[in-house]
């Protein structure tokens, strides 16, 4: 199992899409002036401000000091802590908001022990991650590049996307009641860089696990072998994302 560093300037430059395709989450979320915020793996924070816009107060908390920095830099309140293990006291917040970020978390049961504790009765959690058939045929290409040069597993569990079902029981184990929970497609465009930098960026904890000569031969032939299913005839990619989408009451 791979740990996943973060760069904030390669995540600004090659994940922007990730805070600019949230605005289905956010109308899930509709947050209202003065409530108070938790934005669950707020990343460099762009996403913390255009909650912070609508008039509600809030804080934002990263498992990457690195990320934090960033989102500090722009203004955001922002707390390095991990899901598992937040610093608030009970009852702190009417709303957590989390976007792209609970696929990361490793102890699902502990972080949603830690949601419902830090949310009064009643606050909603509002969340948007990767399910079930997320990245999937990037997946077996880069697992099968792995295997072929014996770096078997460098990959394994480095994220969960579960089915709506299973999330929601899950939930529910955790006394949230689910009012909304979906499955949502959504081929993702990706920038300039294409498909290996976003293997550089979303997979950086494996790729800098491997022996140096071997990573770019990893990267040319992962990126081959999924031209075919995610590249078009003029060359531009786009990522098979299947997000999970939900809203529960504590």
């Amino acid at each position: 199992m791979a740990n996943q560093p973060w760069d904030p300037a390669a995540y600004a430059q090659h994940g922007s899409f990730v805070h600019g395709l949230a605005g289905g989450v956010l109308e899930w979320l509709d947050p209202q002036p003065d409530e108070r915020i938790l934005d669950l793996g707020c990343g460099d924070g762009q996403l913390t401000l255009r909650l912070a816009a609508t008039g509600a107060r809030v804080t934002g908390v990263d498992a990457s000091q690195e990320m934090v920095t960033a989102a500090r830099g722009r203004g955001v309140p922002a707390d390095h802590a991990s899901a598992e293990q937040l610093p608030y006291p009970d009852h702190s917040f009417d709303a957590i908001f989390s976007n792209a970020a609970l696929h990361w978390v490793r102890n699902h049961d502990a972080m949603l022990t830690e949601a419902h504790r830090v949310l009064r009765s009643g606050g909603r959690f509002v969340a948007e991650f990767g399910g079930l058939g997320n990245i999937a045929a990037i997946q077996v290409a880069l697992t099968t590049t792995l295997e072929r040069h014996g770096f078997a597993g460098r990959d394994r569990e480095v994220n969960y996307y579960p089915a709506p079902e299973v999330y929601k029981r899950r939930l529910e184990q955790h006394g949230f009641t689910v009012e909304r929970i979906a499955l949502i497609p959504r081929p993702t465009p990706l920038g300039p860089g294409g498909m290996r930098e976003w293997l550089r960026t979303f997979r950086r904890g494996v790729l800098q696990e491997l022996p140096a000569a071997a990573q770019e031969t990893v990267l040319d032939e992962t990126v081959e072998l999924l031209a075919t299913v995610l590249r078009d005839e003029d060359g531009n990619w786009t990522a098979d994302y299947m997000r999970l989408r939900f809203n529960a009451r504590a």
